[in-house]
């Protein structure tokens, strides 16, 4: 029997090996795991396959995820995101180069209403590109925008990917969703920052007859915010229950839900028909990925019988390195590997083997993960292969490939940099979760 490293070596090759093939993430698992169960365990280790399954699809944390999903679901498919879309154009007003802020700004608000950045690089994309580059904004500039704000979807909660993150780590999930508030605050921020300094620096990037275009009443925007409250309750409905401790985050997800059916009703986009779609839609998802999720346990129960998992940590201990280098090369390596592959399977192979090296380097778990999240996300982003990247690039007729890489690669440095910040200033992550 191959056990230790090669163990571990071999399970993750067969599995991106899959992957590449175009086999479904859910499918690579299972497969791997039926393969890896007959030749280890014999037909006996089929008993554990399925309690694997029943275990992790019966998770009463995991039903957070469908939650979510549906609210997302619902506030998209009832076109309520169009109000928004109009609200936050007027709110945002007169200012030079308003239409990067309206896209940063209205990225962060769809990375709160749905944790998919695919999606909201891909609806941004086929809505506000075509607009901006049409009124004489840099198309690059414009797509960079819409790239790091749409990546800031796992990040800002409600995200599905923190949940996965902290059901597989055994990290407090409500702590990781509260954890990625001010970190994507202050992503936002620098993304602002450094497009008022591009306009600054280069006044052609922004047309100044914009300027006279975006003169808004007070009365228009009364009424603009007015038409945004409903999100905003929806909002800090479901992160003030959590951060308040009122509620559980499946809890909150339920209120989520509530509240974006009482959305789309307000604005008279409620129906049978929408509801029964974005149903089925957030049926087929959550199925998937609890799929994927159950494999993935018994995955690391597999890695954990070779000896992998030890072997593993004993390796990396061994470097005997300090503990910032064995951060960086800890986080280097999803980030390459996002590149190429999902960002779920990425973490479904990454978290069981980084469990106990990250218990033996005493790293905060919140901290760690919250990084972690960063750092997959950005890879997500990142040329050549990063999935976010050809999800603007079907929706934007007008640009090539290369200029998607070109938008992207100044957001990236830009991402690194907050890295940076957030490995120095802990605080900036732990700070509310230790106030839940």
């Amino acid at each position: 029997m191959i056990e230790g490293i090669e163990a571990v070596l071999l399970g993750v090759g067969l599995l991106l090996l899959l992957m590449a093939t175009g086999l479904p993430v859910f499918a690579a698992f299972l497969l791997i795991n039926l393969l890896a169960v007959g030749v280890i365990m014999g037909p006996a280790g089929y008993g554990m396959f399925a309690n694997s399954l029943y275990e992790t699809t019966t998770t009463q944390s995991l039903v957070t995820i469908p939650l979510f999903i549906l609210m997302g679901e619902i506030l998209f498919r009832s076109n309520s995101v169009e109000v928004l879309f109009r609200s936050i154009d007027t709110l945002v007003g007169r200012v030079r180069g308003r239409q990067y802020v309206l896209s940063i700004v209205l990225a962060t608000v769809f990375s709160t209403l749905s944790g998919a950045a695919m999606g909201v690089a891909a609806m941004l994309g086929r809505s506000l590109l075509p607009g901006m580059i049409a009124r004489g904004y840099d198309a690059r500039l414009s797509a960079g925008t819409i790239l790091a704000g749409a990546s800031l979807a796992p990040l800002i909660p409600p995200s599905v990917l923190a949940i996965i993150i902290g059901t597989l780590a055994g990290v407090s999930i409500a702590g990781l969703l509260i954890a990625g508030i001010l970190p994507g605050l202050m992503f936002a921020s620098i993304f602002l920052a450094y497009c008022f300094i591009r306009t600054w620096l280069n006044p052609s990037l922004a047309p100044e007859e914009d300027d006279t275009d975006a003169r808004f009443t007070m009365r228009q925007k009364f009424w603009a915010l007015l038409r945004v409250v409903p999100f905003s309750i929806i909002i800090l409905s479901v992160m003030g229950l959590i951060l308040m401790g009122i509620a559980t985050p499946t809890e909150a997800g339920a209120m989520g839900v509530i509240g974006s059916l009482v959305t789309a009703a307000i604005y008279r986009n409620l129906s049978l028909r929408m509801i029964g779609e974005a149903l089925a839609s957030s049926a087929k998802v959550s199925a998937m990925i609890l799929i994927i999720m159950a494999s993935s346990k018994l995955f690391s129960q597999l890695l954990a019988f070779t000896g992998g998992a030890t072997a593993m940590t004993e390796w990396v201990v061994g470097l005997d390195q300090s503990r910032w280098v064995m951060l960086l090369l800890l986080m280097v390596l999803p980030f390459l590997l996002c590149m190429f592959i999902d960002q779920i399977a990425l973490m479904l192979i990454v978290i069981p083997i980084y469990l106990p090296i990250i218990a033996e380097l005493q790293f905060d778990p919140i901290w760690f993960w919250l990084l972690f999240l960063v750092n997959i996300t950005v890879g997500g982003m990142t040329p050549p292969f990063g999935y976010t990247l050809f999800a603007l690039k079907s929706a934007w007729h007008g640009g090539s490939l290369g200029d998607v890489f070109q938008a992207a690669w100044p957001f990236v440095l830009l991402y690194i940099l907050g890295m940076i910040i957030l490995a120095l200033v802990p605080g900036l992550t732990t700070i509310l979760p230790s106030m839940i």
